[in-house]
């Protein structure tokens, strides 16, 4: 019977795996020396060898006679920089081996190697029906690895919510910004994928042992539903911003109002001090009571603009 073997090249991050006949390399993460080991012992294209190691490299599909050189992006979230970003994964596809190429923190990738690894079930399972379903495999997990990213951006929209609703200012704006950037950089990264995805399962279908095309078919849809989520947030999240700009102008127009009413209260009263204050002959002033009047002046005019403003209706 077969067995697994797991070979680290001397100063080489890669690991691979061999199960009857079938072969999984897994680079993470890429340099030089491992791209020197690729062109060294496979003969791939050197501008495919040299995608691997670009950070700007769009999702595409380049199709050669003896294999396949697809590049995916997915996202993931940044713990230390509160982000969402995006990960390239690159694969190399041929009739007898899979090569995935990435910088290791796609965690479910990752997750499927060890347990090919460890698990011989597991083995038979992923390799045991060709490169193709391998392939598909990892796409699965990665494509469902996107709504727990997706459930997080939800749960950011529902906190932002209650807390415009509660009128509890603080880090609004910037919670906002924060949502609308990782809903846009989620959709640069979904919408060429959507794309990548759809054409991928005739390109790959040699190296498939199996009929996938219903299940390439259900992926697609996954990216479709984690798209229209997408839209729907956008337009939530536009929706947000807009509430909390009326509110916050509303409070501005009523912190306004409350001050011009102040002011028109208290304007004719600073004139009947200034008057009073001034070294002029008033009324009253040489009086003994002169204070009281002054002050049931005041009183009256104050009396008198309320009621004024009340009539036609400002309070």
């Amino acid at each position: 019977m077969a067995e697994v073997q797991k070979v680290n090249e001397e100063k080489l991050n890669l690991d691979t795996l061999d199960w009857k006949g079938m072969t999984w390399i897994d680079i993470a993460p890429p340099g030089q020396s491992e791209i020197d080991y690729l062109a060294e012992n496979y003969h791939f294209h050197p501008l495919d060898l040299d995608d691997t190691l670009s950070r700007r490299q769009r999702p595409k599909i380049d199709e050669y006679k003896d294999y396949l050189f697809i590049v995916f992006h997915f996202p993931i979230y940044s713990k230390e920089e509160k982000v969402l970003i995006s990960s390239q994964i690159s694969v190399f596809i041929g009739q007898d081996y899979l090569i995935t190429i990435h910088k290791g923190v796609l965690k479910p990738l990752v997750k499927l190697f060890r347990e090919c690894e460890l698990d011989e079930e597991s083995r038979e399972e992923y390799l045991g029906q060709g490169p193709g379903f391998l392939l598909y495999r990892i796409l699965d997990r990665l494509v469902d690895y996107c709504q727990p990213i997706l459930n997080k951006v939800s749960d950011g929209i529902e906190d932002v919510e209650d807390n415009i609703l509660a009128e509890r200012r603080g880090q609004i704006i910037r919670e906002i910004s924060r949502l609308r950037r990782d809903v846009i950089a989620f959709r640069r990264i979904i919408w060429p994928m959507r794309a990548v995805v759809g054409r991928l399962e005739p390109r790959i279908h040699r190296f498939i042992n199996i009929d996938m095309s219903v299940y390439f078919g259900d992926m697609v849809d996954h990216l479709d539903r984690i798209w229209d989520g997408l839209d729907e947030y956008k337009e939530i999240i536009e929706g947000l911003n807009y509430t909390h700009d009326s509110m916050a102008t509303n409070r501005t127009n009523e912190t306004i109002r409350i001050l011009t009413i102040i002011a028109t209260v208290m304007l004719p009263v600073t004139v009947v001090g200034s008057l009073y204050g001034m070294n002029i002959d008033m009324p009253f002033a040489e009086s003994d009571y002169a204070v009281f009047i002054v002050f049931g002046l005041m009183l009256t005019i104050i009396l008198g603009v309320l009621l004024l403003l009340r009539k036609l209706r400002v309070i």
